[in-house]
């Protein structure tokens, strides 16, 4: 939209809803002592939002005391959590990212552990209190609804149950279909302001985790429908894909490598058992070129997180996959993905909402990827037992396939002594002799168990009759 028409358009809207057009700092006044402040998740944060109310805040330091701010995640800046405003702000985040991590573990922030899937329902019921939403939107059609655009999850939640919601209009936020319409009306203030959306630029994929992919689509079948989350990981994890065909996605988070099999038509959704035809989805993380793809694009819809989430609705779907990351695995199959040791690295997420969805699909599979070391190399990411104070994101009963750049475990149906040595036989190989060493003592092997290294066979389901 050019700089004229959208002058128009905020012009109209002013004209024909003025009581919404307040200047900033009597916005802010709305918002007493004590007040529970939401805002939108990750690459949806409204940014100019944020900074003018932690401003107001600095230059009025008694305006706002012991009010509680809440997100689901968040990315870039997060000034709230900065220790100077610790008495106007206290930060509870439902997950755990970079720029929140060190405030929550020393204590200055608060996280809350729960199931991504049951967050609305978390507001809905009056369990967490939410007064205030700042949001982030598109500009308006011509019948006055605005989209959330990259950001739903919870934040429509949120905003139904606020009493005042505040909204940063921005012509650069994408229209997305599917669950992401509010209507100007349902919006107390409006604040329009043009800027670039927040952007998500994961680490390029390395020779390890491209390793990890080419496993992963021996797993994946053509037409099956997939769930990946974020990061470097899962960019490989998807690269890798490139030659499957019939692809469908039901995920919680849309990101750049997802829009790039969609271009290419690996992803086109034509064997999903529900949202046939529909990449499915409740937020997007990613570049500009990806935010210029979902917009107005019908091929994608993004739903609300109890929604996506919603282990029920992902057992409905044939032939499932749910492919995610882990910290730590120990050899009888339980893994986090939350926490390194007792230090609160992520959160639950919707890691396990996946996982248990698809292992109660027809023709599911679980899959968890971990590269086999820590990044440093110096300690092995399989170990005998969960360290003390760790998170269990999955049980033993969670889990199908583990991948790793030496291989794929399959654990689904093995005893405890199997799980071990398929798990020992994709560790790095310099773990290993220490690896059987501490199983036996554990006793999860026989005390004279040998292990013979070389190539071994892994359970790979046969390629499905072509259609």
């Amino acid at each position: 939209m050019s700089a004229q028409a959208l002058d128009i358009t905020i012009g109209s809207l002013a004209q024909r809803y003025p009581e919404k057009y307040v200047p900033l700092e009597q916005i802010f006044q709305k918002i007493h002592r004590g007040n529970h402040i939401f805002i939108s998740t990750a690459c949806g944060k409204p940014q100019y939002l944020v900074n003018e109310l932690t401003r107001f805040v600095d230059e009025n330091p008694k305006a706002l005391i012991d009010t509680e701010v809440f997100h689901l995640w968040t990315l870039g800046v997060a000034p709230y959590a900065e220790e100077k405003f610790k008495n106007n702000f206290r930060l509870n985040t439902f997950f755990i990212g970079d720029n929140t991590r060190e405030a929550v573990n020393q204590g200055l922030a608060d996280y809350t552990p729960v199931f991504l899937s049951n967050v609305p329902a978390l507001l809905h019921h009056g369990l967490e209190r939410m007064d205030v939403a700042l949001i982030q939107t598109s500009l308006p059609d011509k019948q006055g609804y605005v989209s959330l655009g990259i950001s739903v999850d919870i934040v429509k939640a949120a905003v139904e149950r606020a009493s005042l919601v505040i909204a940063q209009i921005n012509s650069r936020m994408p229209r997305v279909h599917g669950d992401s319409f509010l209507h100007i009306r349902d919006i107390d203030y409006i604040v329009p302001w043009d800027e670039p959306l927040l952007e998500y630029h994961p680490s390029v994929p390395d020779e390890i985790a491209a390793k990890i992919g080419s496993y992963i689509a021996r797993i994946v079948q053509d037409g099956d429908t997939i769930q990946v989350g974020y990061g470097s990981m899962p960019n490989a994890i998807l690269d890798s894909l490139a030659g499957k065909r019939h692809l469908g996605v039901h995920t919680e988070l849309l990101s750049d490598g997802i829009a790039e099999l969609m271009r290419a038509g690996v992803i086109d959704n034509t064997r999903k058992s529900i949202d046939r035809g529909k990449t499915v989805a409740t937020f997007c993380m990613g570049t500009s070129t990806t935010y210029d793809f979902i917009h107005d694009n019908p091929a994608i819809e993004f739903r609300t997180i109890d929604y996506t989430n919603n282990p029920l609705i992902i057992a409905s779907q044939k032939n499932m996959v749910a492919i995610n990351a882990a910290l730590q695995i120990d050899l009888t199959g339980q893994s986090t993905s939350e926490s390194i040791g007792s230090t609160f690295y992520s959160g639950i997420g919707g890691h396990a909402d996946f996982m248990r969805g698809a292992l109660l699909a027809s023709g599911g599979k679980t899959i968890l990827a971990l590269r086999s070391t820590s990044n440093d190399g110096t300690h092995s990411r399989i170990v005998p037992r969960l360290e003390a104070g760790v998170g269990v994101s999955l049980t033993r009963g969670d889990i199908h396939y583990v991948v790793t750049e030496y291989g794929i475990a399959y654990l689904h149906g093995k005893n405890i002594r199997q799980r071990a040595m398929s798990l020992i036989a994709i560790a790095h190989p310099k773990f290993r002799p220490e690896l059987i060493l501490q199983a036996k003592e554990c006793g999860l092997i026989y005390r004279d168990q040998a292990f013979i290294p070389g190539e071994r066979g892994s359970h790979i389901p046969p390629a499905k009759p072509e259609a």
